[in-house]
């Protein structure tokens, strides 16, 4: 029996480290980072920063999560000034697919 419950929590732990980590951002608020690549696969978020760490730099990201998180929208912005959003989906397989606008 407890090489069975070892089998399952070890099979819960590789399902875990394999899904995106976005269970740590609520949906409709905003997170900054330094870097976003949309062909990361599987896209990771990473580590984000608060809005004067990120406003220092020429160029910054802001990221929404929507629609319970598997949506996400991108802002990118340039000397502080926003460009036009990016929606992508997060698919099952970690990756990121760009929504139509």
């Amino acid at each position: 029996m407890k090489f069975i419950v070892a089998g399952i929590l070890f099979c819960l732990s590789l399902a875990a480290s394999a899904a995106p980590d976005t269970h740590s951002f609520a949906p409709g608020t905003s997170y900054y980072f330094e870097h976003f690549d949309p062909l990361q696969k599987p896209w990771r978020p990473g580590q984000d920063l608060n809005v004067e760490e990120v406003f220092k730099n020429y160029q910054y990201y802001e990221i929404h999560f929507q629609n319970g998180g598997r949506e996400i929208l991108v802002n990118r912005y340039i000397q502080n000034q926003k460009e036009a959003g990016v929606r992508y989906r997060i698919r099952g397989d970690g990756g990121l697919e760009k929504l139509a606008q």
